[in-house]
């Protein structure tokens, strides 16, 4: 059996962190930490579970189910695989992720230092770049990567550093309710576990490539890679959830996030910090678009068998991201919460259930628990875009954890253990 060493554990470890530590998730602990104020640490909780936790599961059950996402989701079924997946690379694509990477750049790189560059002329530099990027990748993007993300790093550690040692305000209380629920489905806005799961191949196929082929080997080194990405994660939100916290004594709670992010590295390190960090902050946004850019062109140019060219499929996918990225950060996080509170519970149902799938026998449990999560999931989705649906919601509320924000745990567990009965009882019919 073949063992890698310290250095390579660590190695693999800091690329899952840097995997995870996109610079469009900088604005949200600060957000969280204002609303939260004096229950920051509940909120913390909450946010660590859907910020950090569940992608690093997220990764172990890809390692467990065969390194691929079509190995998880094929449980399911092949057409649930195709929609499903479609559905994440979208998301985390033109549809919400990376038009929210182009506003945050905007947002944090632009428009605290350029009047004269409005959000529209900003998209179009910005996309621009990342299209000619992914066209033709070059070195740039390698050198953004390898030193202007680690100085974003250095930066972050300053700011927290400075900020919790000559604290900025004192945390209040904010009158908030469920701060750890809040946290858990404010957890959802990173999508790191969608990027878990079409992500979880390229960290298990680095594995397999330096000579690690059993899957019981792959899983350890996961679970040691994951707890170092973790450590990092941890100390970078909860660091800047904090700052947020401190700050809910100077800044109004509605203050917008992008605007938060700014006032906090000003009030702490002045200008000159506003201004690097903003210059990182955009050149880290790059990098995440290239990348996010050319897996959604990868994923339609493979699922279309190439009827779908690579440059066709980046060429809509930036001018839709243009067109989205133009209603700014705030707007892109208020649309993308009913599809997230829809989509998220699924697929924490079925990485969860897949990192027992050895004790597993009967594989269609995984069709049951994801229509039973589904049905609640579509429920609050469509309560969050203001449809009217208090009738089923007085039903779901006598579900356990429901207020919570978790009535979707009931229904899957019920969806599992109704699915096992009738597979039986057809079982027992056939003989």
């Amino acid at each position: 059996m073949k063992k890698l060493g310290t250095k390579k554990i660590l190695v693999i470890g800091f690329a899952l962190f840097a995997m995870f530590f996109g610079a469009g998730n900088l604005i949200f602990p600060p957000s969280i930490g204002l609303g939260a104020g004096v229950k920051w640490k509940a909120s913390l909780l909450g946010f660590s579970l859907t910020g950090i936790g569940l992608p690093i599961l997220g990764i172990l059950s890809i390692a467990i189910s065969g390194g691929s996402i079509d190995s998880l989701l094929n449980k399911v079924g092949s057409k649930f695989a195709i929609i499903f997946s479609t559905i994440i690379i979208l998301l985390i694509g033109p549809l919400l992720a990376t038009p929210r990477i182009g506003a945050t750049a905007y947002e944090l790189g632009v428009k605290p230092f350029s009047s004269s560059i409005g959000p529209i002329m900003s998209s179009i530099i910005f996309f621009g770049l990342t299209l000619l990027l992914t066209i033709k990748p070059s070195g740039i993007v390698d050198i953004i990567g390898k030193f202007l993300t680690p100085i974003l790093l250095i930066m972050i550690s300053i700011i927290i550093y400075k900020g919790v040692s000559t604290p900025i305000g004192i945390p209040v209380n904010t009158q908030i309710s469920q701060p750890f629920s809040i946290g858990f489905e404010k957890g959802y806005q990173t999508m790191d576990l969608l990027a878990a799961i079409v992500f979880g191949s390229i960290i298990i196929d680095d594995i397999k490539n330096k000579g690690i082929i059993n899957k019981k080997d792959q899983f350890k080194v996961v679970a040691k890679t994951g707890l170092i990405a973790a450590i990092g994660l941890g100390i970078v939100y909860g660091g800047l959830l904090y700052l947020g916290a401190t700050g809910s004594s100077i800044f109004p709670l509605h203050i917008e996030k992008a605007a938060l992010t700014t006032s906090i590295t000003t009030a702490v390190l002045g200008r000159l910090g506003k201004v690097a960090l903003g210059l990182c902050v955009y050149s880290a946004c790059l990098t995440t678009s290239v990348s996010l850019t050319a897996t959604v062109g990868h994923f339609f140019n493979k699922l279309s068998k190439d009827k779908v060219k690579y440059s066709t499929a980046i060429i809509i996918s930036t001018i839709i991201s243009i067109i989205i990225s133009n209603t700014g950060v705030e707007a892109i996080v208020v649309f993308a919460d009913p599809i997230l509170k829809i989509v998220y519970p699924i697929a924490i149902v079925l990485v969860i259930i897949n990192v027992f799938d050895n004790l597993i026998q009967n594989k269609r449990i995984y069709l049951g628990a994801t229509i039973g999560a589904f049905c609640v999931s579509l429920v609050d989705g469509l309560s969050a875009m203001g449809v009217n649906t208090s009738y089923i919601n007085k039903v779901i509320q006598m579900f356990p954890l429901a207020d919570s924000g978790f009535g979707w745990i009931l229904p899957a567990v019920l969806g599992i253990i109704l699915t096992h009965l009738i597979t039986k009882i057809k079982e027992k019919v056939l003989i």
